[in-house]
């Protein structure tokens, strides 16, 4: 069973702590969002396959380069992953992007899905997985699971913080996912939600549902 690769780094957890903090602004959280996804793609892709070529600087022709071909299926779960996927696109630029939306039932905690945009055959390209909070572990093996169904090929998941209550859920049905995250905290509360966690990352981001 593979370990979650938590980043170490101080301007990561800096940045953690920014996220965390009950003033932070919904624009801050977007931003926030972005500049972690950023670091967690850096160190989730550093083996990435590259092929050699060359580039023509301004000094000399034919400099030995080397460059990214492999194309990524780029999956934000709405809404909240919505606020990692842009910063995942710019630097994966070879990718398509899937929305698939989760509805949380707040009784059972059982997620309802409200939108597949998958393709009904992914032919073993590789995915990354955009989903903040990794709590209870159910929305996430939800969408693994549909993932399987469509042949998709290897798995990786980019979280804000993750639980370890979450990541046993998911070792027990995925064991072969990657999972990379910036924090990891030990604990739910009574109705789902990480502690200390950073609260409902849509709201968060977006502000509460109107009803």
């Amino acid at each position: 069973m593979p370990t979650p690769l938590i980043v170490q780094h101080p301007i990561v957890a800096d940045k953690v702590r920014q996220i965390r903090d009950v003033a932070t602004s919904n624009a801050d959280f977007l931003r926030l969002s972005g500049e972690i996804s950023r670091f967690l793609a850096y160190e989730a892709f550093r083996d990435i396959p590259t092929t050699t070529t060359t580039v023509d600087t301004p000094v000399i022709k034919n400099a030995p380069a080397v460059q990214i071909d492999q194309q990524f299926v780029i999956v934000p779960i709405l809404r909240a992953g919505l606020g990692m996927s842009p910063a995942i696109q710019e630097v994966l630029p070879h990718h398509r992007v899937c929305l698939v939306g989760l509805r949380r039932n707040e009784t059972t905690l059982v997620p309802d899905v409200y939108l597949d945009g998958l393709p009904e055959d992914l032919e073993g390209a590789p995915v990354i997985l955009c989903d903040p909070m990794l709590a209870t572990g159910g929305s996430l093996v939800c969408v693994l699971n549909m993932l399987r169904t469509r042949s998709a090929g290897a798995i990786t998941v980019l979280c804000l913080i993750v639980a370890q209550t979450g990541l046993d859920h998911v070792a027990q049905h995925h064991p072969d996912v990657r999972i990379v995250a910036a924090a990891l905290d030990a604990t739910l509360n009574d109705v789902g939600y990480i502690v200390p966690g950073l609260g409902d990352a849509g709201d968060r981001l977006f502000g509460p549902p109107v009803h």
